[in-house]
């Protein structure tokens, strides 16, 4: 009788690494946004994820980050999926996502809860990341789509943090609105005094949304 060697089965089980944050990062693309300034928050990401303290930042709390452009009603488009940034690499990969991306919207309106309901869920994606950020950048007020009041409640009771970053064009009307009708009770909001301003204040931005609080 043959003798059988025994058996062993090896599962192969994935770590779950527990990240810090999961910061969604949302551009807007509606019709007041010309090709120009476009390219400026394009590449403003870009050099932001070529940052040596973001990326330090990121790697050590392996943030995981997206972009998705927006404007009108049922206008998303999400550029860059979910990405767990673990190395440098990883890092650069994005750089140059945002880079490359194709504008998704052209002549279209600014439906600013829309992109609040759209981005929500997609936390689900990144169930083990800590906190869950919406970073969302804008050079107008919503002419289109739903309450953005309500749409601001259902993701503060769904645990997501809004920040803002009100691009403006003269005074302060885009920064006061982000204020009164998008950031969630622990959000804030950055201004860039034009469009060149954009690629520096989303650099702070994002260091301040990375950053651990401790309190």
């Amino acid at each position: 009788m043959r003798c059988l060697a025994p058996l062993f089965v090896f599962l192969s089980v994935t770590p779950a690494f527990a990240c810090e944050t999961a910061l969604l990062l949302a551009v807007d693309v509606s019709n007041s946004v010309d090709a120009t300034e476009y390219r400026l928050q394009a590449d403003g990401l870009a050099d932001a994820m070529r940052d040596p303290q973001i990326i330090e930042t990121m790697i050590a709390d392996q943030v995981a980050v997206a972009v998705v452009q927006w404007s009108g009603v049922g206008e998303q488009f999400v550029s860059i999926p979910w990405t767990r940034i673990t190395d440098q690499a990883q890092a650069a990969q994005v750089s140059a996502q945002a880079r490359s991306m194709e504008r998704a919207f052209i002549l279209s309106g600014t439906a600013t809860g829309d992109i609040i309901r759209y981005a929500v869920p997609m936390f689900d994606q990144v169930p083990d990341c800590k906190r869950k950020v919406i970073d969302i950048s804008t050079d107008g007020t919503a002419n289109a789509g739903g309450d953005v009041r309500l749409v601001r409640t259902m993701a503060q009771r769904a645990g997501v943090t809004i920040n803002g970053i009100g691009i403006e064009s003269m005074g302060l009307t885009i920064t006061n609105y982000l204020r009164a009708a998008v950031i969630t009770g622990d959000g804030f909001v950055m201004t860039a005094r034009t469009h060149r301003d954009y690629p520096a204040a989303i650099r702070a931005k994002i260091l301040r949304e990375i950053t651990r609080v401790i309190s």
